[in-house]
C-alpha cells in the first residue's frame, strides 16, 4: 500500500470526513514521483467544529505521527468544518477565449 493510500485510510477513519483529498505532490521535489516524501491533505471534518486551526493542524499530525516517521517530509494542510466549506467561495474557470457560439 502507498504512503498516500495510508494517509487516507487514517484521516478517513479517524475524522469520518466529508470530504478529503489526499494528493502526493513528491513529483514536485528532488526526491521524484516515487519518493512519496511530500504531500497535501484537503480535509472537511465536523471533528474540526470549535477548534483553532493550530489545534486541528495538530490533531493530523498526531494521527499521522506513523505515516510521518515513514518518511514524510512535507505536509501541507488545510481543515474546515462542513459549516466553513459550504461558506468557502468556489473558484470558476473563466471562458475559453476561444469558444465559439
Amino acid at each position: 500500500m502507498s504512503l498516500r493510500d495510508a494517509i487516507e485510510r487514517k484521516l478517513r477513519q479517524e475524522l469520518e470526513p466529508d470530504h478529503l483529498e489526499v494528493i502526493d505532490e513528491s513529483f514536485m521535489h528532488a526526491g521524484g514521483p516515487d519518493a512519496q516524501s511530500h504531500f497535501r491533505v484537503f480535509v472537511v471534518a465536523e471533528a474540526f467544529a470549535g477548534l483553532s486551526t493550530l489545534d486541528r493542524h495538530r490533531m493530523v499530525y498526531r494521527l499521522l505521527e506513523p505515516e510521518r516517521a515513514a518518511g514524510i517530509h512535507a505536509l501541507g494542510i488545510q481543515t474546515l468544518t462542513p459549516e466553513e466549506y459550504a461558506a468557502a467561495p468556489r473558484v470558476h474557470s473563466p471562458p475559453c477565449a476561444g469558444a465559439r457560439g
